[in-house]
């Protein structure tokens, strides 16, 4: 059956947000930040990880849904971070906005105030160049285990201005282009239908339809919903999973793409805590596959500067 995306389902209205940090700023590859430490065990990196997600976890239990929000706009925020590493930041620093290790701040010419407590992260432990055999690529390295380091958020910070891109002000401008280029490369093809009113989009499987006459920011958010779609829900997970579990999976991936790249919306987390029934593992296991597919389009809309120490993907 197609999956559609019809206008009660929407959780709030869409406008304008301040400027956001221009993308090539994403904190460099996690093996560059500062403060080295030793190798950590696989029960060690579990405990860290679990406690992070009983946390989050037990604020849902609470009725706190403003927790999953806040978690969903940090994979927004640091949507190249992996999904252990965006918890660890939001369960330490709900409010953080871009984060950088002490000498990726320094080269951007900021400095971490002093006393200002670190954002704990796991980076992963590489062989050494020198190791591998000649003409190895750098992202191809292997991982030999991981260690704990710290981040330091901007509010942490002082020193020069960093680079900003425009204000959105309510149109996503030259992303929806960028979008439909993902879609294309995904050989998913987009039309657009009076038909599948009151419906905004409609997922068909390889193809996309799109109310005509949507404004430009509900234009986007639609194609971000309906693409998510296309990216979990064609495979054989579909069959293991409830329509709810499709549109709010869905609906939290356009809530994190639209947060991305300037746009604001109402709550996704109301809908979204339906996911799970008390059960860690399941709401994890979801996050997961929110993570992995808001962050391939996250990387598609990137701008084309990126970072050339971002060669690996994070842990």
């Amino acid at each position: 059956m197609a999956s559609g995306r019809s206008i009660p389902f929407r959780p709030g209205r869409w406008c304008a947000r301040s400027p956001v940090v221009a993308n090539r700023f994403y904190a460099g590859s996690e093996e560059t930040q500062s403060s080295r430490g030793s190798a950590l065990k696989s029960e060690q990196i579990k405990e860290i990880t679990e406690r992070a997600a009983a946390d989050l976890i037990a604020a849902l239990r609470a009725g706190q849904s403003l927790a999953l929000t806040i978690y969903l706009k940090a994979i927004a925020r640091f949507h190249r971070y992996s999904l252990h590493n965006v918890l660890l930041i939001a369960s330490q620093k709900p409010d953080a906005s871009y984060v950088a290790g002490y000498r990726a701040w320094n080269q951007f010419g900021r400095f971490v105030r002093k006393g200002e407590k670190g954002i704990t992260i796991l980076a992963p432990i590489v062989r050494r160049k020198r190791e591998m055999p000649d003409g190895t690529d750098e992202s191809s390295r292997p991982i030999l285990g991981f260690r704990r380091v710290f981040v330091f958020d901007l509010s942490q910070t002082e020193g020069q201005e960093m680079p900003r891109v425009g204000l959105v002000q309510g149109d996503p401008s030259h992303h929806t282009g960028r979008l439909r280029e993902f879609a294309a490369s995904e050989n998913i093809t987009i039309g657009y239908s009076d038909e599948i009113a009151p419906a905004r989009g409609i997922s068909f499987g390889g193809r996309i339809a799109l109310l005509p006459g949507l404004p430009p920011a509900e234009e986007f958010s639609t194609l971000a919903h309906e693409v998510a779609h296309e990216l979990l829900h064609r495979g054989e997970r579909r069959r293991g999973i409830s329509r709810t579990v499709r549109e709010t999976e869905a609906e939290a991936v356009a809530f994190i793409v639209c947060s991305a790249i300037g746009l604001e919306t109402g709550s996704a987390a109301s809908d979204y805590i339906q996911l799970w029934n008390g059960d860690a593992a399941t709401l994890l296991e979801s996050l997961g596959f929110v993570q992995q597919a808001s962050a391939r389009m996250l990387s598609a809309l990137a701008d084309v500067e990126r970072d050339p120490r971002e060669t690996r993907q994070p842990i």
